[in-house]
């Protein structure tokens, strides 16, 4: 017999508008801030990994601890807003995917549970059609369809997976 109800911890009406209120309220703070880039500007400007990154934080410690041995060319206090903003952005996407990671897990869970009680229906419904029982037939035909051969007991984790 297989699982049945990994997850039976579902969302009533008040908890999905709060969450539908929170996201808009979220994308309404950020709208006027986000940008969107195309691939080749992702390219262009998305060179700064890990090293690089060390190095962003070494110039600034060398800014805050010997000011005198940075270029005056740089525009610090707009170099210090970039930063801010930058690890206050970090902060927030680690944050957000921690919340996505989450509802990812909690939609596998609930998907596995759609697809047992799909299984469990389709195969009532053969069992029905079997005893000439008016509509499984049709049913049976209509939900057959979607199974390629073999047996429907291997296809759920592979199925849940393709979706996600």
């Amino acid at each position: 017999m297989p699982f049945e109800n990994l997850n039976n911890n579902h969302y009533v009406a008040a908890e999905k508008t709060v969450v539908g209120t929170s996201l808009t309220a979220l994308e309404t703070a950020l709208s006027a801030k986000i940008k969107n880039l195309s691939a080749e500007e992702r390219q262009k400007y998305g060179s700064i990994n890990e090293s690089n990154k060390l190095i962003v934080n070494k110039v600034k410690d060398y800014k805050a601890s010997q000011p005198g041995l940075s270029s005056p060319d740089v525009d610090w206090v707009e170099f210090q807003s970039d930063f801010d903003s930058r690890d206050f952005l970090q902060s927030t996407i680690t944050r957000l995917q921690t919340l996505i990671d989450g509802l990812t897990n909690n939609k596998i869970l609930h998907d596995y549970d759609n697809y047992q009680a799909a299984l469990t229906d389709y195969d009532f419904s053969k069992y029905k059609a079997s005893t000439k029982a008016a509509g499984y037939e049709g049913k049976v035909t209509a939900i057959s369809q979607f199974f390629t051969g073999g047996s429907t007991a291997a296809k759920p984790a592979k199925k849940i997976e393709e979706e996600i």
